[in-house]
């Protein structure tokens, strides 16, 4: 499987922003998608998360009800609408995938390009 991130650019504070995740090839039921954030100089953070098959999401405290991962089975494609987004959200997201629930980086194998968001203020 390989994934490939989309939908990055620059936006004003208190926008919206949809970024997706394409994944080829199969992924199982079981499978864990997720998007995680870096900013230089930085480690790479946790954003959200989303069992596949049950459709299961976890969030990272900053960015709950602000930001909703969804996944659309038929295109094999994994979403972050982001909305009421601040300067702090700056960073390059990554699109990241996995067959448990972890929110460490380290834990995950497959990743897919980052797609840099810059928020204005």
């Amino acid at each position: 499987v390989q994934l490939q991130a989309s939908g990055g650019g620059l936006v004003q504070a208190g926008g919206s922003l949809r970024l997706s995740c394409a994944a080829s090839g199969r992924i199982y039921s079981s499978g864990i998608m997720a998007w995680f954030r870096q900013v230089p100089g930085q480690e790479r953070k946790f954003v959200a998360s989303i069992r596949w098959g049950a459709g299961t999401t976890v969030y990272a405290d900053s960015v709950k009800g602000r930001f909703t991962i969804s996944r659309e089975k038929a295109e094999n494609t994994v979403n972050l609408q982001m909305s009421d987004l601040k300067v702090e959200d700056s960073a390059v997201y990554y699109c990241a995938a996995s067959s448990s629930w972890s929110t460490r980086p380290q834990d995950w194998r497959l990743w897919g390009q980052g797609t840099l968001v810059t928020v204005s203020s």
